[in-house]
């Protein structure tokens, strides 16, 4: 298949364009960040016009829209660019798609369950965001989802759940795992969250399950992740023991900071039953990746 993958140069966006052209498909990248390579294109998605030209030549079969405007303190940090882009720039791509007939494949959020306790269903869990980043992922979501059930498009969301992956960027805006990991390489002190917990989906599994997506025949929403549960605490204990550093040197634990979830469990079965994928890369193992290349 043609497939367009409009936000490419994303710590998820580079992984799944790599598995994607190793599976045969023709993947042509699109990102807001300039580059100078075949089948790449630079574009906004608040901006149509730049899209349309990216539509127009290529016409693909499959567009993955990883681009968004991401993470819970930008999201409040930056209100309105935050609603722009992920409402205003989702839409133009769902108008582009209808009318080029391209499925799209929208990333929504595990955030937009916000602080729902007990396992997350895709189909009778009710979400409730509580930050600005969950509501306008879910907003968008609602928006692919009345497009595809009232005007035709063609369509599939997915919620990831906690993806990682050895050489995503690293920095403080990162996830736990990037951050101890890094943190404690280098002998510095570390935040943890006293109380929370997660399932950690290594990306070599997460771009396995974003390829099968789209061959699916009707309108799904569909949690993308694992269900080895762990602590955040727990993840540090496991981080330390590996580099054999005392824990206690170097962490603060903390309470959970305002507008961020406790607890995300997700509901796996339309995962393993639709789409056929069990997670293969083990946190343990995972770990190891990572810290492999620090």
């Amino acid at each position: 298949m043609k497939i367009l993958a409009i936000g490419s140069e994303g710590n998820i966006g580079k992984e799944l364009v790599k598995y994607l052209r190793k599976q045969n498909h023709h993947v042509i990248e699109c990102d807001i960040i300039p580059g100078w390579r075949k089948d790449y294109y630079q574009a906004d998605i608040n901006i149509a016009i730049d899209l349309m030209d990216v539509f127009m030549k290529e016409k693909p079969d499959v567009v993955y829209l990883l681009a968004a405007m991401v993470s819970r303190v930008t999201c409040e940090a930056s209100s309105g660019l935050a609603v722009e882009t992920n409402l205003v720039g989702v839409n133009n791509v769902i108008q582009l798609c209808k009318k080029f007939d391209s499925k799209m494949v929208y990333f929504s959020t595990s955030e937009v369950y916000g602080n729902i306790q007990g396992y997350l269903d895709e189909d009778t869990t009710v979400p409730q965001p509580n930050n600005r980043y969950g509501l306008t992922k879910y907003l968008g979501e609602k928006l692919v989802q009345y497009e595809a059930l009232n005007n035709g498009l063609k369509a599939v969301a997915v919620r990831p759940f906690m993806f990682y992956h050895e050489d995503e960027t690293r920095g403080d805006h990162r996830s736990a795992m990037i951050r101890f990991i890094e943190g404690l390489s280098n002998r510095k002190q570390i935040e943890v969250h006293v109380g929370s917990e997660r399932a950690w989906f290594h990306l070599d599994d997460a771009v396995r399950a974003l390829e099968k997506v789209i061959y699916l025949k009707q309108f799904e929403i569909i949690n993308i992740g694992s269900d080895e549960f762990v602590k955040t605490e727990d993840l540090a204990k496991l981080v330390a023991t590996e580099l054999n550093v005392n824990l206690e040197e170097y962490a603060n634990f903390i309470e959970l900071p305002n507008k961020m979830t406790l607890v995300k469990r997700p509901k796996l079965d339309k995962m393993k039953n639709l789409l056929g994928i069990v997670p293969e890369v083990g946190l343990a193992e995972g770990i190891k990746r990572v810290l492999s290349k620090f």
